[in-house]
């Protein structure tokens, strides 16, 4: 077979695009409510962090709609706060994404850790392990949170036959972790097909690749604006109003840091946390005033029908 005739088949017979989008098209699509873009603020262990957020996201009068909850595992809180932590969320009508029991670096099996196991991929290890995550995902329910992280391609797969069925709350929404390392417009697709409700690319990636994925899927994407030291450091304010035109729906993610390891492990310094909550929400403002002086015209709104509230 030809190359020509490979390059044939993907541009006639499928919706990907056959290289990178260096024209940087924008966008067709936008969230439920009209806007580009919208606020994700990760890293929210515990009730202290998530009070923290409100508290300055009301003295920023900045409009969050997204957090990310216990990176480290939701496993660390106690039933009470679990419950409380739906109940802030529900409050301020703020989606709680919720990462259910820590994964691979916190697992007896220390592989993901070496330097040639990363590249293994943050999947879950085993079907106890997924019987365990399945044990907290009915916790993280029963206390009223809707929203959930994922890494593994299978266990979205499983999760979203249960939800199709009626065997979990249809409310319930899947968001891909960058985790489970995606980051091209094939394996969107695939995510999507799969019953992501948002995805999470690699962090680096340029803007035609981004574009190359918004062409292919419809379903929000989850974009670094800033990312620890220890996977990039690198920061992408700057380019804010481009990502809302090319990406939206997008959710423009803050998670600045040394180490996320260190951030999310069960000795988290939650002094530490919140100090890094107030930066996360002034990296959110800097954002915002790009898309503000952009030509664009891009929507940012507080619209909040189509979030996963927490039902506590």
């Amino acid at each position: 077979m030809a190359l020509k005739d490979i390059e044939k088949f993907i541009t006639e017979k499928t919706n990907f695009p056959l290289k990178d989008r260096y024209d940087l098209p924008s966008s067709k699509v936008t969230f439920e409510g009209g806007a580009h873009y919208r606020m994700e603020i990760a890293g929210i262990e515990c009730v202290e962090n998530f009070e923290t957020l409100i508290k300055e996201s009301e003295r920023k009068n900045m409009t969050i709609h997204r957090i990310i909850g216990t990176v480290g595992g939701s496993a660390l809180l106690e039933t009470e706060e679990l419950k409380y932590y739906a109940q802030i969320g529900a409050e301020n009508k703020i989606e709680v994404i919720m990462n259910p029991v820590p994964s691979r670096g916190w697992d007896l099996g220390r592989q993901y850790t070496t330097g040639e196991g990363y590249v293994s991929g943050m999947r879950i290890r085993g079907q106890d392990n997924l019987y365990m995550w399945l044990k907290e995902f009915n916790r993280c329910l029963e206390a009223g949170i809707r929203g959930f992280m994922i890494c593994d391609e299978g266990l979205l797969s499983l999760l979203n036959k249960m939800r199709e069925e009626g065997t979990i709350p249809k409310d319930v929404k899947f968001k891909v972790s960058v985790f489970a390392g995606h980051a091209n417009s094939l394996g969107a697709k695939l995510l999507s097909d799969l019953g992501a409700d948002s995805f999470n690319p690699l962090a680096d990636l340029p803007l035609p690749m981004l574009a190359s994925i918004r062409s292919s899927v419809n379903m929000p994407l989850d974009v670094y604006m800033s990312i620890v030291d220890s996977m990039g450091g690198h920061q992408r304010n700057i380019q804010a109003d481009e990502i809302a035109r090319i990406c939206g729906p997008v959710y423009f993610k803050f998670e600045p840091g040394k180490n996320e390891c260190d951030l999310y492990n069960s000795w988290k310094e939650i002094k530490k946390l919140n100090e890094l909550i107030k930066y996360k929400v002034s990296y959110a403002c800097i954002a915002k005033e790009w898309c503000d002086r952009s030509p664009y015209n891009l929507v940012f709104n507080d619209y909040k029908d189509d979030l996963s509230i927490p039902r506590p």
